[in-house]
């Protein structure tokens, strides 16, 4: 597409767009008119949902992109933009997973600048993988790039949740509200704590007691209940209602708490400070629940470990600040594992030692044990998220890596013809092991992406779609067409399915790009047999004519 000259988007439907915008803006003048000679009621409420509607409506059908030969420009309700090329340091795709299964992902074209500063720009939009249009439409915009700019990249980034170019603020602005959440839980804790021991010291008032006093001590009513009302719903409170109003016309409870009690029911109130405490009867006895000093130093650890989670997502972005925009960080879920085993220890220290954590030995004996556990799951997950770059393998498995591989797969085994035969029948000996590996172009080897794993060992190279034993259903892999171009980390352009910690090789098959991905030390296994492949045909040969020589 070298021959583009312009590309201009504009949003399908607009005609629509526009009448939703005129119905709306009728309906909210409709609405004001109202209120203004009847006084506000809920229709002005409806009235301004509609104007917010209908703006949403004009700002979707008022948006334009043109690019040319001097730069990209876009037109919104309330903003011009231009950007010259030469501004432009990359064109990348900005998808936006849907947190319903209904609705599907969203994909749009993002403006990488020189200065850093990033752009979203309001079309092209697409909602599928298989947008013909969208993909036309990102070409133009890349070839027009590519003529009269200097493109950084010479793929197509993919800036996803997933990646390190994703934002970080509303991570760090949860973290906040749910340390904010627990902080305020624990300011309570004190007073919680000396309410309940007020409570149990508590004691009945007496003819003597002073006015004065009489909220600290016990207050017993008589009352009979006239009816209840037990609702089905524990959001929405039960109420029990008493014969002539008295103490009260109704106090309300949980819905067992009215099941308990029936109409003309004697019942005694015990009332303490100015609140009902306590619904006794014949049968049953009705305790109000009132949050104890344990349970808001629950919710507090809750908030705090809570926290946690998108504290990890903030750490691993700053952690890989320094990788592409397009690369995959590590999964959060190792820190989230630390969380959950520290949760396990604090939420019953906490319930059960809300208040003396510092001062009881066995509390302190416990959070100095729990807390040893704890910084080890941390420094674990710290170990298991670490950004491993391809060549960056453990020293157990006996190379050297693979970073900067270009050419063939022979590359990856400069061994003696001597040494392979020495290693053949050691291998062939051997049992079948299996990787897990996945080809994520469709082969004739890899059907449809059937392959889950890779069976080395016993016998050719193979993909299976199982974990084994043995090779049922499993394809040979054409060791003599593949030939490795490069190994790399999973980018957001890759599958989804693809662990964020696996590497991915990049292979050419005949001519063909295919790409494969697997754990870094895994992945290393699996190009080393790509490698002794073809040296291993010759070895069965040479041996053979050897054989023949012989006989």
């Amino acid at each position: 597409m070298t021959d583009v000259r312009e590309v201009s988007c504009r949003p399908s439907g607009r005609h629509v767009l526009l009448f939703l915008a005129a119905l709306s803006a009728a309906g909210a003048g409709a609405a004001l008119v109202r209120a203004a000679y009847r006084g506000p009621d809920g229709w002005l409420g409806g009235g301004l949902l509609l104007g917010l509607l209908g703006l949403a409506a004009l700002h979707k059908a008022t948006a334009r992109v043109r690019a040319d030969t001097y730069g990209v420009h876009s037109w919104t309700l309330l903003r011009r933009r231009s950007v010259r090329w030469g501004d432009l340091a990359d064109l990348r795709v900005r998808l936006k997973y849907a947190n319903t299964p209904r609705v599907q992902d969203t994909r749009g074209i993002s403006l990488l600048l020189r200065d850093g500063r990033k752009l979203l720009l309001p079309l092209p939009r697409s909602w599928s993988y298989d947008d013909p249009d969208f993909d036309a439409k990102l070409d133009a915009f890349r070839a027009l790039h590519r003529l009269h700019g200097t493109p950084e990249s010479d793929h197509v980034p993919v800036v996803s949740y997933r990646t390190a170019g994703r934002g970080w603020a509303g991570s760090l602005a949860l973290c906040l509200l749910l340390l904010g959440g627990a902080g305020l839980a624990a300011w309570f804790v004190p007073s919680a704590a000396s309410g309940e021991r007020a409570w149990r010291s508590a004691t009945p008032c007496t003819a003597g007691t002073p006015a004065a006093d009489r909220d600290e001590c016990l207050t017993t009513l008589t009352a009979v209940i006239a009816r209840t009302d037990a609702t089905w719903s524990r959001s929405k409170s039960s109420w029990l209602y008493f014969v002539d109003g008295r103490p009260m016309d109704r106090l309300a409870v949980s819905s067992d708490g009215a099941k308990m009690f029936e109409p003309g029911d004697s019942v005694e109130l015990t009332v303490w400070r100015g609140e009902v405490r306590e619904v006794v009867g014949e049968r049953h006895v009705y305790r109000l629940h009132v949050p104890a000093s344990g349970e808001l130093a629950v919710v507090a650890a809750v908030c705090l470990l809570a926290a946690g989670h998108p504290a990890a997502r903030v750490l691993l972005h700053l952690r890989g600040r320094r990788l592409p925009d397009d690369e995959v960080l590590p999964s959060a879920l190792p820190f989230a594992g630390a969380l959950v085993g520290t949760a396990l220890w604090l939420l019953p220290l906490a319930y059960l030692h809300p208040t003396t954590l510092l001062t009881d030995p066995a509390a302190i004996t416990w959070a100095a044990t729990g807390s040893t556990a704890t910084l080890a799951f941390f420094v674990y997950a710290w170990r298991a998220t670490r950004v491993r770059t391809p060549g960056e393998i453990d020293a157990t498995t006996g190379v050297t890596g693979v970073t900067g591989v270009t050419g063939e797969a022979g590359g990856f085994a400069e061994k003696e013809t001597d040494e392979m035969e020495t290693r053949e029948t050691e291998t062939d000996a051997e049992c079948d092991v299996f990787l897990a590996a996945r080809f994520l172009e469709h082969t004739d080897y890899n059907p449809y992406g059937f392959g889950t794993h890779i069976v080395l060992g016993g016998g050719p190279l193979a993909v299976t779609p199982h974990p084994g034993p043995g090779r049922f259903a499993a394809k040979p892999v054409p060791v003599e067409r593949l030939v490795v171009k490069g190994v790399r980390r999973v980018r957001g352009s890759d599958s989804d399915t693809v662990p964020s910690g696996w590497h991915m090789a990049e292979l050419d098959d005949a001519g063909t790009p295919v790409r494969l991905a697997a754990a870094p030390d895994d992945l290393t296994r699996i190009l080393r047999e790509l490698a002794s492949g073809p040296l291993r045909r010759e070895s069965r040969a040479s041996r053979s004519r050897r054989g023949g020589t012989r006989r």
